[in-house]
């Protein structure tokens, strides 16, 4: 392989990091700039200015690299390699002070993540992950819960809030809620780290975007859950799952497709 997948991962730390300075320092004098897809999608000028920051690292180490991020960064690039950033993941979360949100950065060749980070800015908690190397809490080797019993497990869900899937998720959360332990409601890109790090059982994302999640995949398959779409259930329907809960967590969802 041509990358060194250890130095794109601690570059993308480093960048997330530094992002996520920048996100704590500017918080108490963030200008929302408008919506975006729907009323519930904001941006504001840290998402810009973080992805900014981001974008112009990377290209500074690896110019011929694409990018794709979310705030409209886009480059075809030369390499082979490409870039998907989420810069500010959970804005809403950010602006109303409501919960976390995330720094996100994944590198991929052929649609394939190879490195991965997701930094949690108020926490300062890295996850990251090297494909076939594992994944880890700062230093410290990550590893799923090891749960058995669907209906003591806790399950992360992340969604798009748009009208059209709220509806969605009616059903789905009327099949769900009771017959598992518990939900948390999260950014997709930490609901996918807590799997790995066994805060959470498993982790079900609805109809959200590439930039959400790749980082976030990597790291909870480096730790050992099972991740993928849920056949049967509809498209745009992804449930990262430790492998003792995933079976029956399958039959649920495509039962409330």
């Amino acid at each position: 392989m041509d990358r060194d997948l250890a130095g794109a991962r601690d570059l993308a730390i480093d960048l997330a990091l530094s992002a996520g300075r920048l996100q704590v320092e500017r918080r108490s004098t963030v200008v929302v700039g408008g919506t975006k897809a729907h009323a519930n999608d904001l941006v504001s000028d840290v998402d810009l200015a973080s992805e900014r920051l981001i974008v112009e690292g990377i290209s500074a180490e690896h110019r011929d690299d694409g990018i794709l991020a979310e705030e409209g960064s886009a480059l075809a690039g030369t390499s082979g390699w490409r870039w998907v950033i989420d810069p500010l993941g959970g804005t809403r979360n950010y602006l109303t002070g409501t919960g976390p949100w995330s720094v996100c950065v994944a590198l991929q060749r052929d649609g394939v993540t190879y490195a991965a980070v997701v930094h949690d800015p108020v926490s300062g908690e890295v996850f990251s992950a090297v494909a076939g190397a594992g994944a880890r809490l700062d230093a410290a080797a990550l590893t799923v819960s090891s749960a058995t019993r669907v209906e003591e497990a806790i399950v992360g869900l992340s969604f798009d809030p748009s009208p059209r899937t709220k509806r969605r998720m009616v059903g789905v959360l009327s099949v769900l809620l009771p017959a598992i332990g518990d939900v948390r409601r999260l950014p997709a890109a930490l609901d996918l780290a807590y799997v790995a790090a066994g805060r959470l059982d498993a982790g079900l994302m609805v109809d959200t975007q590439l930039w959400d999640v790749a980082a976030g995949l990597l790291i909870a398959a480096e730790a050992g859950a099972v991740v993928g779409e849920v056949p049967g259930a509809g498209s745009e329907i992804i449930l990262a799952a430790t492998p003792g809960v995933r079976p029956d967590l399958v039959r649920l969802i495509e039962a409330s497709a």
